[in-house]
């Protein structure tokens, strides 16, 4: 015969009606370690790319896809979203769609590093167009077309990531951002291939080019060689130092004369024709028109006829395939304008 359960002598939790209580806290020993969280920065200055002819060599090297448009940080703090251009300036308005999907990531608090893109009907980043999505350069508007693809973390959740290997931030990343997502803040994926071979994949479909990162590099900021950039097509800054009146081209502009710099001073080095869609071109002639001026900026043996000369103050991103024997752009085409807040630098020569 089954005899019946013991009755306990105390109910296993105390009393069934008692509160659970747990045991008194001892007091903390002053002398115990502390786990410290580490202040968030208020802004920190990106790790720049290093130009190379080609792509290196070795396993500790990661590559992915260059992108063309502005760099920003997006800082989600208590108090809210700060989106950040490269020249520490706030342009958290301007980008909605990016500042919406950042509250929706899942972290408390964070710094992503990337680039704030408009693609092509290819899927390709196109510069022109995100400068259109921002009303073109000096223009107010918001840009609800932009899409942050996000390719480091810098800060999480009251940890400063800076001094950690790229290896475990992208890790981290990548646990906030999932790769293949469609929302306004996309992870820029790490390609595994050869650098050789990406590279001229990259250039046969119309890409800007290729990043290479050291794996093991921690986040520095400036141009220190840990990240480098390869790309298929030339493109930098220059200063517009003038342009040539042409009664048959978009805004009258036949061709703008432009400048890079070296040891302070600016140097004539040709001009580009092609490349401007008419929206553009008339919102650059206005913004010339502003900075007339009777000589050039530069000496001028060009011999073109009908040149207006402005001060240098616009930069004008072009892309290009060499340089000529006598220091001159060979196969230029204008980009767009870059803005003074997104460290609008002028090429130096050197």
């Amino acid at each position: 015969m089954t005899k019946p359960p013991r009755k306990p002598a105390k109910p296993l939790l105390g009393e069934a009606e008692a509160p659970i209580r747990s045991r008194p806290r001892k007091k903390r020993d002053p002398a115990q370690h502390q786990l410290t969280l580490d202040p968030m920065p208020v802004r920190i200055d990106p790790c720049l790319a290093l130009l190379k002819p080609r792509p290196p060599k070795g396993r500790q090297w990661a590559f992915e896809v260059k992108w063309d448009g502005y760099r920003l940080a997006v800082h989600i703090e208590p108090k809210g979203i700060r989106i950040l251009t490269s020249g520490g300036h706030d342009w958290t308005d301007r980008f909605p769609a990016i500042a919406a999907a950042a509250k929706r990531l899942p972290v408390s608090t964070a710094i992503l590093d990337g680039e704030a893109v408009v693609f092509d009907e290819l899927g390709r980043s196109d510069f022109g167009k995100l400068q259109q999505s921002l009303g073109g350069r000096g223009g107010k508007r918001t840009s609800w077309e932009s899409v942050l693809m996000a390719f480091d973390l810098l800060y999480l959740d009251g940890h400063d990531l800076t001094g950690t290997e790229l290896t475990a931030r992208r890790h981290l990343l990548e646990g906030i951002v999932p790769a293949g997502g469609e929302e306004a803040i996309r992870l820029s994926e790490e390609i595994e291939a050869d650098g050789d071979k990406l590279f001229r994949i990259a250039c046969e479909h119309g890409l800007e080019g290729i990043i290479a990162k050291d794996r093991n590099s921690t986040y520095r900021s400036g141009r220190g060689g840990e990240w480098l950039k390869i790309k298929c097509i030339q493109s930098d800054g220059f200063a517009i130092v003038g342009y040539q009146r042409s009664s048959s081209a978009f805004g009258n502009i036949g061709a703008l004369l432009l400048a890079a710099r070296k040891e302070g001073q600016l140097f004539y080095v040709g001009s580009v024709g092609t490349g401007f869609k008419a929206n553009q071109a008339l919102e650059l002639r206005a913004a010339m028109d502003k900075l007339k001026v009777t000589a050039p900026a530069v000496k001028y043996s060009g011999g073109r006829k009908n040149l207006i000369w402005i001060k240098p103050k616009l930069v004008a991103e072009i892309k290009y395939r060499a340089w000529t024997h006598d220091g001159k752009l060979r196969h230029a085409s204008y980009k767009g304008l870059r803005e003074e807040q997104d460290n609008a630098a002028v090429y130096d020569l050197g």
